[in-house]
Protein backbone atom coordinates (compact mmCIF):
# COMPACT_ATOMS: atom_id res chain seq x y z
CA UNK A 1 0.00 0.00 0.00
CA UNK A 2 1.44 3.33 -1.06
CA UNK A 3 4.89 1.98 -2.06
CA UNK A 4 6.09 2.66 -5.58
CA UNK A 5 9.55 1.16 -5.38
CA UNK A 6 10.22 -1.32 -8.17
CA UNK A 7 12.60 -3.72 -6.41
CA UNK A 8 10.43 -6.73 -7.22
CA UNK A 9 9.71 -5.70 -10.83
CA UNK A 10 12.12 -6.16 -13.73
CA UNK A 11 12.79 -2.82 -15.40
CA UNK A 12 11.58 -2.84 -19.04
CA UNK A 13 14.31 -2.79 -21.66
CA UNK A 14 12.34 -0.60 -24.06
CA UNK A 15 12.21 3.19 -23.91
CA UNK A 16 8.43 2.99 -24.16
CA UNK A 17 8.25 0.69 -21.14
CA UNK A 18 10.37 3.03 -19.05
CA UNK A 19 8.33 6.05 -20.17
CA UNK A 20 5.18 4.24 -19.05
CA UNK A 21 6.73 3.73 -15.60
CA UNK A 22 7.48 7.44 -15.35
CA UNK A 23 3.89 8.36 -16.16
CA UNK A 24 2.56 5.70 -13.78
CA UNK A 25 4.55 7.30 -10.95
CA UNK A 26 1.78 9.91 -10.72
CA UNK A 27 -0.92 7.32 -9.99
CA UNK A 28 -0.70 7.90 -6.23
CA UNK A 29 -2.34 11.27 -6.74
CA UNK A 30 0.81 13.37 -6.55
CA UNK A 31 0.44 16.48 -8.72
CA UNK A 32 4.11 17.40 -9.06
CA UNK A 33 7.25 15.32 -8.52
CA UNK A 34 10.93 16.18 -8.37
CA UNK A 35 13.25 14.12 -10.58
CA UNK A 36 14.54 12.15 -7.58
CA UNK A 37 10.99 11.23 -6.56
CA UNK A 38 10.05 10.40 -10.14
CA UNK A 39 13.05 8.06 -10.33
CA UNK A 40 12.30 6.42 -6.97
CA UNK A 41 8.62 5.80 -7.67
CA UNK A 42 9.19 4.50 -11.19
CA UNK A 43 12.34 2.50 -10.49
CA UNK A 44 14.00 4.11 -13.54
CA UNK A 45 17.60 5.23 -12.79
CA UNK A 46 17.91 8.96 -12.31
CA UNK A 47 19.99 9.62 -15.42
CA UNK A 48 17.57 7.69 -17.64
CA UNK A 49 14.59 9.26 -15.92
CA UNK A 50 15.97 12.72 -16.66
CA UNK A 51 16.49 11.99 -20.38
CA UNK A 52 13.06 10.43 -20.76
CA UNK A 53 11.35 13.18 -18.78
CA UNK A 54 12.86 15.78 -21.11
CA UNK A 55 11.48 13.94 -24.15
CA UNK A 56 8.06 13.56 -22.51
CA UNK A 57 8.06 17.32 -21.89
CA UNK A 58 8.79 17.91 -25.60
CA UNK A 59 5.86 15.64 -26.53
CA UNK A 60 3.54 17.44 -24.12
CA UNK A 61 3.01 14.32 -22.00
CA UNK A 62 4.80 15.97 -19.06
CA UNK A 63 5.13 19.61 -18.06
CA UNK A 64 8.07 21.02 -16.10
CA UNK A 65 7.80 23.77 -13.50
CA UNK A 66 11.20 24.59 -12.06
CA UNK A 67 12.54 21.37 -10.54
CA UNK A 68 9.19 19.56 -10.59
CA UNK A 69 7.31 17.62 -13.26
CA UNK A 70 3.58 17.14 -13.70
CA UNK A 71 1.37 15.32 -16.20
CA UNK A 72 0.98 17.30 -19.43
CA UNK A 73 -2.17 18.65 -21.03
CA UNK A 74 -1.58 16.40 -24.05
CA UNK A 75 -2.42 13.36 -21.91
CA UNK A 76 -5.72 14.96 -20.94
CA UNK A 77 -6.51 15.79 -24.56
CA UNK A 78 -5.81 12.23 -25.67
CA UNK A 79 -7.76 10.78 -22.76
CA UNK A 80 -10.85 12.72 -23.81
CA UNK A 81 -10.73 10.90 -27.16
CA UNK A 82 -10.83 7.35 -25.76
CA UNK A 83 -14.12 6.18 -27.34
CA UNK A 84 -15.57 4.18 -24.44
CA UNK A 85 -14.89 6.68 -21.68
CA UNK A 86 -15.72 9.67 -23.89
CA UNK A 87 -19.21 8.41 -24.72
CA UNK A 88 -19.84 7.27 -21.16
CA UNK A 89 -18.81 10.60 -19.64
CA UNK A 90 -20.72 12.63 -22.25
CA UNK A 91 -23.92 10.74 -21.48
CA UNK A 92 -23.39 10.54 -17.72
CA UNK A 93 -22.42 14.13 -16.88
CA UNK A 94 -25.85 15.82 -17.21
CA UNK A 95 -27.60 12.92 -15.49
CA UNK A 96 -25.06 13.01 -12.65
CA UNK A 97 -25.67 16.75 -12.31
CA UNK A 98 -29.41 16.11 -11.96
CA UNK A 99 -28.68 13.47 -9.29
CA UNK A 100 -26.41 15.90 -7.42
CA UNK A 101 -29.17 18.51 -7.48
CA UNK A 102 -31.61 16.02 -5.96
CA UNK A 103 -29.31 14.53 -3.31
CA UNK A 104 -26.82 17.34 -2.60
CA UNK A 105 -24.10 14.69 -2.33
CA UNK A 106 -20.97 14.15 -4.41
CA UNK A 107 -21.71 11.92 -7.41
CA UNK A 108 -19.02 9.67 -8.88
CA UNK A 109 -18.72 7.50 -11.98
CA UNK A 110 -16.02 4.82 -11.73
CA UNK A 111 -14.60 1.75 -13.45
CA UNK A 112 -12.21 -0.97 -12.31
CA UNK A 113 -8.52 -0.39 -12.99
CA UNK A 114 -6.73 -3.52 -11.84
CA UNK A 115 -7.37 -3.74 -8.09
CA UNK A 116 -8.38 -0.07 -7.86
CA UNK A 117 -11.33 2.04 -8.94
CA UNK A 118 -10.64 4.82 -11.42
CA UNK A 119 -12.85 7.92 -11.24
CA UNK A 120 -14.04 8.88 -14.73
CA UNK A 121 -16.34 11.71 -13.67
CA UNK A 122 -17.37 13.61 -10.55
CA UNK A 123 -20.05 16.19 -9.78
CA UNK A 124 -19.90 17.94 -6.43
CA UNK A 125 -20.61 21.27 -4.78
CA UNK A 126 -18.25 23.36 -2.73
CA UNK A 127 -19.59 21.84 0.50
CA UNK A 128 -18.84 18.26 -0.54
CA UNK A 129 -15.65 18.37 -2.59
CA UNK A 130 -13.95 15.32 -1.10
CA UNK A 131 -10.17 15.31 -0.96
CA UNK A 132 -9.89 11.57 -1.68
CA UNK A 133 -11.68 11.61 -5.03
CA UNK A 134 -11.01 13.45 -8.28
CA UNK A 135 -11.35 12.71 -11.97
CA UNK A 136 -8.49 10.44 -12.98
CA UNK A 137 -7.80 9.47 -9.36
CA UNK A 138 -7.69 5.91 -8.05
CA UNK A 139 -8.61 4.27 -4.73
CA UNK A 140 -8.31 0.65 -3.52
CA UNK A 141 -11.41 -1.19 -4.72
CA UNK A 142 -11.86 -3.01 -1.41
CA UNK A 143 -12.36 0.29 0.47
CA UNK A 144 -15.01 1.85 -1.76
CA UNK A 145 -18.67 1.19 -2.48
CA UNK A 146 -18.05 1.48 -6.23
CA UNK A 147 -15.15 -0.96 -5.96
CA UNK A 148 -17.25 -3.54 -4.17
CA UNK A 149 -20.03 -3.36 -6.74
CA UNK A 150 -17.54 -3.73 -9.58
CA UNK A 151 -15.56 -6.54 -7.93
CA UNK A 152 -18.80 -8.40 -7.19
CA UNK A 153 -20.00 -8.27 -10.80
CA UNK A 154 -16.77 -8.47 -12.82
CA UNK A 155 -16.25 -11.84 -14.56
CA UNK A 156 -12.66 -11.83 -13.27
CA UNK A 157 -13.67 -10.45 -9.86
CA UNK A 158 -12.38 -13.47 -7.90
CA UNK A 159 -8.94 -13.13 -9.49
CA UNK A 160 -8.82 -9.42 -8.68
CA UNK A 161 -9.88 -10.11 -5.09
CA UNK A 162 -7.19 -12.77 -4.77
CA UNK A 163 -4.63 -10.20 -5.94
CA UNK A 164 -5.91 -7.66 -3.41
CA UNK A 165 -5.70 -10.20 -0.60
CA UNK A 166 -2.22 -11.31 -1.63
CA UNK A 167 -1.00 -7.71 -1.42
CA UNK A 168 -2.80 -7.11 1.88
CA UNK A 169 -6.10 -5.23 2.00
CA UNK A 170 -5.60 -1.48 2.29
CA UNK A 171 -6.79 0.37 5.38
CA UNK A 172 -7.68 3.98 4.60
CA UNK A 173 -9.49 4.37 7.94
CA UNK A 174 -9.96 2.19 11.05
CA UNK A 175 -13.28 1.09 9.51
CA UNK A 176 -11.81 -0.13 6.22
CA UNK A 177 -12.31 -3.87 5.67
CA UNK A 178 -9.00 -5.70 6.10
CA UNK A 179 -10.37 -9.21 6.75
CA UNK A 180 -10.67 -11.26 3.50
CA UNK A 181 -13.66 -13.19 4.85
CA UNK A 182 -15.54 -10.00 5.69
CA UNK A 183 -14.75 -8.65 2.23
CA UNK A 184 -16.04 -11.87 0.65
CA UNK A 185 -19.30 -11.53 2.59
CA UNK A 186 -19.78 -7.94 1.50
CA UNK A 187 -19.06 -8.72 -2.13
CA UNK A 188 -21.56 -11.57 -2.08
CA UNK A 189 -24.13 -9.21 -0.59
CA UNK A 190 -23.42 -6.57 -3.24
CA UNK A 191 -23.91 -9.16 -6.00
CA UNK A 192 -27.13 -10.39 -4.39
CA UNK A 193 -28.69 -6.99 -3.66
CA UNK A 194 -27.36 -5.01 -6.61
CA UNK A 195 -25.81 -2.20 -4.58
CA UNK A 196 -23.14 -1.53 -1.98
CA UNK A 197 -23.18 0.79 1.04
CA UNK A 198 -19.82 1.80 2.49
CA UNK A 199 -19.65 3.49 5.90
CA UNK A 200 -16.47 5.43 6.71
CA UNK A 201 -14.21 3.04 4.79
CA UNK A 202 -12.53 5.87 2.87
CA UNK A 203 -13.07 8.86 5.12
CA UNK A 204 -14.37 9.05 8.68
CA UNK A 205 -17.79 10.65 8.78
CA UNK A 206 -18.67 9.84 5.15
CA UNK A 207 -20.74 7.13 3.51
CA UNK A 208 -21.13 6.02 -0.12
CA UNK A 209 -23.94 4.23 -1.90
CA UNK A 210 -23.05 2.62 -5.26
CA UNK A 211 -24.92 0.75 -7.99
CA UNK A 212 -23.72 -0.81 -11.27
CA UNK A 213 -24.13 0.77 -14.69
CA UNK A 214 -24.59 -2.11 -17.15
CA UNK A 215 -22.70 -1.53 -20.38
CA UNK A 216 -21.91 -3.82 -23.31
CA UNK A 217 -21.90 -7.53 -22.58
CA UNK A 218 -20.80 -8.16 -19.01
CA UNK A 219 -18.95 -4.85 -18.62
CA UNK A 220 -19.91 -2.46 -15.86
CA UNK A 221 -19.20 1.00 -14.56
CA UNK A 222 -20.40 2.09 -11.13
CA UNK A 223 -22.37 5.17 -10.05
CA UNK A 224 -22.24 6.38 -6.46
CA UNK A 225 -23.26 9.18 -4.15
CA UNK A 226 -21.00 10.19 -1.26
CA UNK A 227 -21.68 12.47 1.69
CA UNK A 228 -21.98 12.59 5.46
CA UNK A 229 -23.19 9.36 7.04
CA UNK A 230 -26.40 11.09 8.16
CA UNK A 231 -27.05 12.30 4.60
CA UNK A 232 -26.69 9.04 2.63
CA UNK A 233 -29.60 6.62 2.94
CA UNK A 234 -30.50 3.42 1.12
CA UNK A 235 -34.19 4.06 1.80
CA UNK A 236 -34.16 7.62 0.44
CA UNK A 237 -31.59 7.38 -2.33
CA UNK A 238 -31.24 3.86 -3.76
CA UNK A 239 -34.15 4.09 -6.20
CA UNK A 240 -33.01 7.42 -7.67
CA UNK A 241 -29.37 6.28 -7.98
CA UNK A 242 -30.51 3.09 -9.73
CA UNK A 243 -32.78 5.09 -12.03
CA UNK A 244 -29.88 7.39 -12.98
CA UNK A 245 -27.63 4.38 -13.63
CA UNK A 246 -30.23 2.82 -15.91
CA UNK A 247 -30.68 6.09 -17.81
CA UNK A 248 -26.91 6.33 -18.30
CA UNK A 249 -26.82 2.77 -19.67
CA UNK A 250 -29.67 3.49 -22.08
CA UNK A 251 -28.02 6.71 -23.19
CA UNK A 252 -24.74 4.96 -23.93
CA UNK A 253 -26.61 2.30 -25.90
CA UNK A 254 -28.36 4.93 -28.00
CA UNK A 255 -25.09 6.79 -28.61
CA UNK A 256 -23.21 3.72 -29.79
CA UNK A 257 -25.84 1.48 -31.39
CA UNK A 258 -25.58 3.24 -34.75
CA UNK A 259 -21.95 2.09 -35.07
CA UNK A 260 -21.74 -1.66 -35.84
CA UNK A 261 -18.16 -1.72 -34.59
CA UNK A 262 -19.27 -0.45 -31.16
CA UNK A 263 -22.82 -1.73 -31.00
CA UNK A 264 -24.03 -2.25 -27.45
CA UNK A 265 -25.70 -5.57 -26.80
CA UNK A 266 -28.50 -5.94 -24.29
CA UNK A 267 -26.76 -6.50 -20.94
CA UNK A 268 -27.20 -9.89 -19.37
CA UNK A 269 -29.13 -10.00 -16.10
CA UNK A 270 -27.15 -9.17 -12.99
CA UNK A 271 -25.68 -12.28 -11.37
CA UNK A 272 -27.32 -13.27 -8.11
CA UNK A 273 -24.23 -14.82 -6.59
CA UNK A 274 -20.49 -14.48 -6.87
CA UNK A 275 -17.67 -16.85 -6.06
CA UNK A 276 -14.95 -15.09 -4.10
CA UNK A 277 -11.42 -16.44 -3.90
CA UNK A 278 -9.69 -15.10 -0.78
CA UNK A 279 -6.30 -16.71 -1.11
Amino acid sequence: MGSYAQEDVLLPNSVLGKAQLLLAAFESGADRLRLSELSRRSGVPKASAYRLAQELVQWGLLDRHGERYELGIRLFQLGQRVPASSVLRTVARPLMTDLFTRTRTAVHLSVLDGTHVLFLEKVAGEANVLTHSYVGGRLPASCTATGRVLLALAPDGPERVAELVAKGLSAMTPRSVTDPQVLAQRLARAAREGYALELEGVRIGDASLAVPVALAGLEYAALSITGPVTQVSVERHLAMVQDTAERIARGVERKTSYDPARAVRTPKPRPTAVRIVTG
